[in-house]
C-alpha cells in the first residue's frame, strides 16, 4: 500500500533533484529519505528514481506517481483540516429528532447555547414521537433522539446511550366551569365519569392503564397528538385531559384549569444516541446542552 508520507518524500525529491536537498526541505536525514524511497518503490513494485550524476531523475512510473501525488496530498490535507475542524467543534452537523413538547421547551435553549459556544456546528431538527424517533436513530436517520417513556421498559434502549434529562409529571386539565376547577389535587377516580381527550398513542396507553388501576376505563371522546388542540377542546368544555408539564409550559391554557392528579403519572425524558455517535464532539456537546437546558 502506498503511504502518504512516502508520496510527500517523493514529491520533495522530484522538486529538489536529490535526496540530500529533499532531506533539508523535509527536516530529516538523507538516510531517512533513501529508506522511505526504497519502501515506496517496494510498494509500487517498480523503480521510481534513477541517479544521474549528482541528481535523481524520475522514471516514467515515478512521473506518473508524482503527477497523482499532488492531488492525493491536497485532498488528504483538506480532509485532515475538515476533520480537525469537526473535532475542534469549529464545524460539524447534528441531526436531532424530538417530540413536540420537547421541541418547544428543551430544544430552543439548548440549541441557542450550542450556537453561542460553537457557531460552526449546525443542528437540524425534525419532530417524531417515540418509538418512531428511536427507530430513526437506529436506522441512521438522526444522531440524537429526544424521547420519553413511562416507567421502565426493560431492554428497549439497551443498545443505546441514554442521557436522562428530567422527570415530567402529567397534569390534569379541566374546563374553567368544571366542578373540580378550584381544587388543587384530585384522585383520578374522581374523573371516572368524565369524557376524556387523549394525547399521543404512548400517552393514551399510559392513561388507560392508570385509570384501569383506579377501577375504571376512561371514555375517550377525542384523541389528538396536537397539545394546543387538547387544550382547546378542554377549554371548550368538551372533556378533561392530562398533559405533560412540558406541554403546558409551551402552550398557555385558555378556558382551562390545571389540577394535580393522583396517583402521579410521570414520564422519563431522555436524550438517546448510538455508542459510536456519543464520541463525536458535536453530538457530545449537544447532549451536554440538552442536559443543561433540562436543569434550568
Amino acid at each position: 500500500m502506498i503511504e502518504a508520507r512516502h508520496l510527500r518524500v517523493l514529491r520533495a525529491v522530484a522538486t529538489t533533484g536529490s535526496f540530500s536537498a529533499a532531506a533539508r526541505e523535509l527536516g530529516c536525514t538523507q538516510p531517512a529519505v533513501s529508506q522511505q524511497m526504497k519502501a515506496l518503490e517496494s510498494s509500487a513494485g517498480t523503480t521510481l528514481l534513477i541517479r544521474t550524476g549528482r541528481e535523481m531523475r524520475l522514471t516514467q512510473a515515478g512521473e506518473a506517481l508524482v503527477r497523482h501525488a499532488s492531488g492525493i496530498l491536497a485532498g488528504l490535507t483538506a480532509a485532515e483540516e475538515e476533520v480537525a475542524a469537526i473535532a475542534g467543534l469549529r464545524a460539524g452537523r447534528v441531526r436531532l429528532v424530538s417530540f413536540p413538547s420537547g421541541s418547544s421547551t428543551l430544544v430552543p435553549g439548548a440549541l441557542a447555547a450550542l450556537r453561542a459556544e460553537h457557531p460552526g456546528t449546525r443542528v437540524s431538527l425534525v419532530e417524531a414521537e417515540p418509538p418512531r424517533s428511536v427507530e430513526m436513530l437506529r436506522d441512521g436517520d438522526c444522531d440524537i433522539a429526544l424521547a420519553f417513556r413511562y416507567g421502565t421498559s426493560g431492554g428497549e434502549w439497551d443498545d443505546l446511550v441514554v442521557r436522562p434529562l428530567l422527570t415530567d409529571r402529567l397534569i390534569g386539565l379541566v374546563p374553567d366551569g368544571h366542578r373540580l376547577a378550584g381544587v388543587e389535587t384530585v384522585g383520578i377516580g374522581e374523573l371516572a365519569e368524565e369524557p376524556w381527550i387523549a394525547g399521543c398513542p404512548r400517552c393514551r396507553r399510559q392513561l388507560v392503564e392508570v385509570c384501569e388501576e383506579s377501577g375504571f376505563t376512561p371514555r375517550i371522546d377525542f384523541a389528538t397528538d396536537d397539545y394546543p388542540a387538547v387544550m382547546g377542546l378542554v377549554g371548550a368544555g368538551l372533556g378533561v385531559a392530562v398533559l405533560p408539564e412540558l406541554a403546558i409550559e409551551s402552550v398557555r391554557p385558555k378556558g382551562a384549569r390545571t389540577i394535580t392528579v393522583e396517583p402521579a403519572i410521570e414520564r422519563e425524558i431522555v436524550a438517546l444516541t448510538l455508542p459510536d455517535l456519543a464520541r463525536v464532539p458535536a453530538v457530545a456537546a449537544t447532549l451536554d446542552q440538552l442536559s443543561l437546558a433540562a436543569a434550568r
